[in-house]
Parts: structure tokens; sequence; C-alpha cells
């Protein structure tokens, strides 16, 4: 069959022309997504890639190490390998050993370095280079306030992993990023009727702080904590980050008149703090007719660890530790121990649970579209994943749980066995107003 055409006479070419010029005229934001795709990185094929940016070198390698070993088991569950781990606990049954959406979860990895700059750069090749959907971990502030920064810029969600500074669901928040993990003022708040009971009222401390995000707030939350308390603050010291010898900062710390030192250093930079604290005689000192007292705020297994018997007695906050008898807790140590044959640190934990956190989001929402993502993770309630009933608040995207305060174990059975709860600090004491730290979210931007 013959197509017959009718000639154009001068009206068609006139009403052509003028859509035609219509169409030129429209503004770009009409039409800049009639060739883009839905958001940024859509997986077409049967796979969709997890982006792990994580400190492989620098002051928090050790933590790296164990969260990277954490993404690959959380993958490996993710995509029905293994015994399941938490996936057997967790309260939100929408992920099934399949992977995510109908495809298998694959995986890139940056190194942060533990800088910045480093850290955008990983985190921008694996989204664009790689394709990865999503970027998380980190055992930094910096790091994680970077990184969340640009993955807002380009429109992919951010899991946050090991970052403590009150500014990252603060005043640096950002729609697209979600974290875990608790913050110092939390700390703060569990750890000041502690230290209350262990050390009375009148107290004279100083302060070592990491010169960074973290270590300011840090600082501030418990100097609030202790000060409401009635301690005095004698000094307080900034020291850079990877500063290794920290001699010259203990040496003051002599003739200052203080009786108590809060280390609010963390990953290798505490263990050689307190290391030269410990060697400077400090922990055998009296000072205004007081034992002398070490604190540090934000512990973690692989820094006790580290430190040995140099953390016997003091006292800090951590996110989560391998004793915990919880079915969670339990489930995730034998399967982390199987597969490597020592028990998970609390930077293996968080980063585990943010890659189940976010496949499962992605699972209930029928998408990797980051609003929807989001919005399936805002407010999101749930249980089994180790910390007891949790809730990812809306407001700002902090989760909310109960805080563990340990101390260094006096009589260790094991080298893993450094640390001991001393009390679950419930969630409602740590709780605060989401206006408090400042910021604002903004809108959520699925790139595309």
């Amino acid at each position: 069959m013959s197509l017959i055409r009718k000639p154009l006479n001068r009206r068609s070419i006139l009403r052509a022309g003028a859509m035609g010029g219509a169409a030129l005229a429209t503004p770009t934001i009409f039409t800049s997504n009639a060739w883009a795709a839905p958001y940024l990185n859509e997986p077409k094929g049967g796979e969709v890639t997890f982006g792990f940016n994580v400190p492989q070198t620098g002051a928090y390698a050790d933590e790296g190490a164990d969260e990277l070993r954490a993404y690959q088991l959380a993958v490996k569950h993710i995509n029905g390998e293994g015994d399941g781990g938490m996936l057997n606990t967790f309260s939100s049954k929408a992920l099934g050993g399949n992977g995510v959406n109908g495809k298998k979860v694959a995986y890139v990895t940056g190194d942060t370095q533990t800088k910045s700059d480093a850290a955008r750069a990983s985190a921008k090749r694996m989204i664009e280079k790689d394709g990865a959907i999503m970027i998380t971990g980190g055992s930094s502030s910096g790091v994680a306030i970077a990184v969340q920064s640009l993955c807002q810029e380009v429109g992919v969600i951010f899991m946050a992993g090991l970052t403590h500074s009150n500014d990252t669901t603060g005043k640096d928040k950002r729609a697209n990023g979600f974290r875990h993990f608790f913050n110092a003022y939390m700390s703060g708040a569990a750890l000041a009727p502690i230290l209350n009971k262990e050390y009375g009222s009148d107290r004279k401390a100083y302060h070592l702080t990491a010169d960074y995000t973290w270590g300011w707030t840090q600082e501030e939350s418990i100097k609030n904590s202790t000060e409401a308390l009635g301690w005095e603050t004698v000094e307080a010291v900034r020291t850079p980050l990877g500063a290794g010898d920290f001699s010259q900062y203990i040496t003051p710390v002599l003739n200052s008149g203080a009786d108590v030192l809060v280390l609010n250093h963390y990953g290798r930079d505490m263990v050689n703090s307190l290391t030269a604290a410990v060697q400077f005689g400090l922990r055998d000192k009296q000072v205004n007719g007081k034992d002398f007292a070490i604190v540090v705020p934000l512990y973690s297994r692989l820094m006790a660890q580290g430190a040995g018997e140099n953390v016997k007695g003091i006292f800090g906050s951590t996110n989560w530790h391998w004793s915990l008898q919880d079915e969670g807790s339990k489930a995730f140590v034998k399967s982390f121990g199987q597969k490597y044959g020592f028990p998970p640190s609390q930077a293996a934990h968080t980063c585990y649970c943010q890659a189940l956190l976010y496949a499962d989001a992605c699972q209930r929402a029928g998408t990797f579209m980051p609003s929807e993502v989001g919005k399936a993770l805002e407010g999101f309630k749930f249980d089994g994943l180790g910390n007891g009933p949790t809730e990812y608040r809306a407001e700002d995207h902090q989760c909310f749980k109960d805080v563990l305060v340990v101390k260094g174990k006096e009589n260790p059975t094991s080298k893993f066995d450094v640390l001991e709860v001393v009390e679950v600090t419930p969630r409602s004491q740590v709780e605060y107003p989401a206006s408090m730290l400042g910021g604002e979210l903004g809108p959520y931007n699925n790139g595309g």
C-alpha cells in the first residue's frame, strides 16, 4: 500500500514553524529532562553498584579495614550468600536475599585517606566512572561532611559511616545524607552521669582535641555536660590529625592544675595520646587531693585493643559492642567471626547496618531514586540490628537509639575482650530537638 503525501500549504508551514519556535522558546527547566535519565546512575542491567569509600590509609586506616570487611559481608548477605547475618533478625523483611529490586549488588571501593579532598575525589570517581548509585563509609566527620555535600550536589544518597560530629546532622546536614552513628552531644549526655558518680562534681579538666569538626563538637559537648556537673575546664588544646608523637601536648598537663585529662582523639591518635599520657605517669598521679583520671569520650574496640593495658578502667562511650547479647548482635558476631576469624568493631557494625538499611529502603521504595529512598528512610523505625529499637528521625536524618557507656576492662580474657559495657543509656536521655544543632536539610537531589 503506497502512502499518499499531501503537499504542505503555507498555513501548515507557518503552524509547524510556530510550534518549533515555541519549543525553542520553552524554558530549559521544562525540556532538560527530555533526554535525561529519571535519576543519576539509574541501573539498566542486572546489577546495581554501591560505592564503599573508607580510610584505607591514614590515621583511621584500622577502622577502614574493618568497615570494608563489613561492607563485603553485607553484599554477600543481600545477594543471598552466607548465613544471612542480621537479615535474619532485622524487623523489616523487605529484603529476601536475592539482591535489591531484582538486581544483584556489586561494589567499588575508594580510599578516603582520612582527608576531605581525597574522599571527595574518590567518591566522585566512583559516581562518575563506576556508576555508583550510593556512597557510604568513612571514619572522619570532616570526610563525612565533605562527601555528604558532594552527594547532595550530584544527586546520590550518602549513608554515613563513622561520623560523630554534631555538625553532620546539624549545621551541615543534607537531604541526601543519613547517619546511623550517634553523635558528640549523645556521648556527653550519656557519660556525664557516670563521670559524676565515679569522680564527683569538683574536678578540673584539661582537653586535648583533634583539630577538625568532630574534635571541636566533641570538646564542646563534653565541656557543656561536665561543666553542668560543676567541673571546671582548665585548658583546651587543639592537636593536628595524625600527630603521631603527643609528648609535647602531654607535658603541659602536668603543671596545669588539672586532675582529669579528656582525650578528644580517635583511631591511632587516641592510641598514641593515651600511651603518651600513661608513659608520663598521669594515671599514677594525685592532683588536688584526687587520683588523676583520664576520659576517652569516643571509644572503639580497635582503639582499646591498640592501646592495650593503658585503657584499663578508662571510661568512654561507644555505638555498639560485640559482647551485646541481643539476637541481632549475636547473629552479626557469629557471621563476621566465621568469615574473618575475630569479632567485629563498632566501625564494622555501623557500616554493615548502613548497607542493609540502604538496600532495605530501596526495596521498600521499589526504586533507587534518591528522593523515594530518602522518604523510605525518614521516620523509619526498626529493630533487630544490634542497637534495640531505632528510628531515623525525619527532621534531620539522625539515628536515635540507646548509647553504650564502656570502660577498659581490668581483667580481659582475650585480646578482643578489652572493653566492658557499664551502662546502656536509654535513648530518652540522649535525645534533643532537631532545631538545636541548626542547619537545613533542603530538598532531595535526584541528579539525572
